[in-house]
């Protein structure tokens, strides 16, 4: 999340850090009986998008101990993406834009089914703070993003919808790699997507209620659902312009994300690896895995979930 975030309130905005902890600026918690997920999606390991995350804390250690915009680990880190999503079977694409004089690229993959003037929308931000290796902030969200991609494709889904995953460069400059991507869609395009969730920062530690934003009800229903099913509880908040939904919501999108807030190693050299827990990445995953079924319309049999896994301690 761009560095913006720590403007106006002393930790991540009241958009956010006052949401989660109950305080004006977000609704009550809820943490109402489980009921029945509505979506056969996949129980997908925790231990997968932690992989993923181990492979950018990796890439961070190899080049200079970041993945900032314009340098190395940046680009390592979006030729992981898109190898992995070439490998898998996705249209892919690595779009390239210019800020402070350096080159940027947002990452872009759509799964070759569904219907293309309908397309629902997952993405993150894949570049880091020049401080840090940026695990929390936000190769936990861009893992989780991956790997439900890469769930879509093992399960060779057949969506009624499209999907398109999204990974954008120098979210902590401004938002630049989204609005980007989004200022260069003619208009046309731009109508086809009827959905953009945004997931930033969803692996903190300690994490026992996730922040569903409040963009639209509708969208963010979908995550309360889900986290419903699990016995997990959540509350809305509004972190208005302070992530890559904003890019879209701006072009008349409709949009809605998931966090699980910042931490003490918020934009700093210590979010590194062992700033994110494998419980809470494991249920940000699935709460993007429902999603993406759900809402592209990826066919399935109603069913009661299989095996909890446990609330975040």
């Amino acid at each position: 999340m761009k560095h913006k975030a720590l403007l106006g309130a002393a930790a991540l905005g009241v958009g956010l850090v006052t949401a989660l902890t109950g305080v004006p600026g977000g609704a009550s918690a809820s943490t109402p009986a489980p009921v029945a997920a509505a979506v056969l999606s996949p129980d997908i390991p925790a231990a997968n998008s932690m992989a993923h995350a181990q492979q950018f804390q990796s890439i961070a250690a190899a080049n200079s101990g970041n993945r900032a915009h314009g340098k190395p680990g940046y680009r390592a880190s979006a030729d992981y993406v898109k190898a992995k999503l070439d490998a898998a079977g996705f249209q892919t694409t690595l779009q390239s834009f210019t800020h402070q004089g350096a080159t940027g690229w947002n990452v872009i993959a759509d799964w070759p089914q569904g219907d293309p003037n309908q397309i629902v929308f997952l993405g993150s931000h894949l570049d880091s703070v020049p401080a840090g290796p940026g695990i929390n902030d936000n190769a936990s969200g861009s893992s989780a993003v991956l790997e439900t991609a890469l769930a879509v494709a093992r399960a060779d889904a057949k969506p009624t919808k499209r999907l398109r995953f999204g990974w954008w460069g120098a979210e902590e400059l401004g938002l630049i790699g989204s609005k980007y991507y989004v200022s260069q869609l003619p208009s046309a395009e731009r109508t086809k997507i009827k959905s953009y969730l945004n997931f930033d920062m969803v692996g903190a530690k300690n994490t026992k209620t996730w922040g569903v934003y409040t963009d639209s009800t509708t969208l963010g229903a979908t995550f309360t659902e889900f986290f419903r099913s699990k016995n997990i509880a959540t509350k809305g908040i509004n972190i208005s312009g302070r992530s890559d939904h904003a890019s879209f919501k701006s072009a008349g999108i409709e949009v809605t994300g998931i966090t699980s807030g910042d931490d003490p190693c918020y934009h700093s050299k210590c979010d590194d690896i062992n700033n994110i827990e494998s419980s809470v990445m494991g249920h940000s995953t699935n709460a993007a895995a429902y999603a993406a079924w759900k809402l592209a319309g990826i066919p399935g049999v109603a069913a009661q979930p299989g095996p909890r896994q446990r609330p975040a301690a």
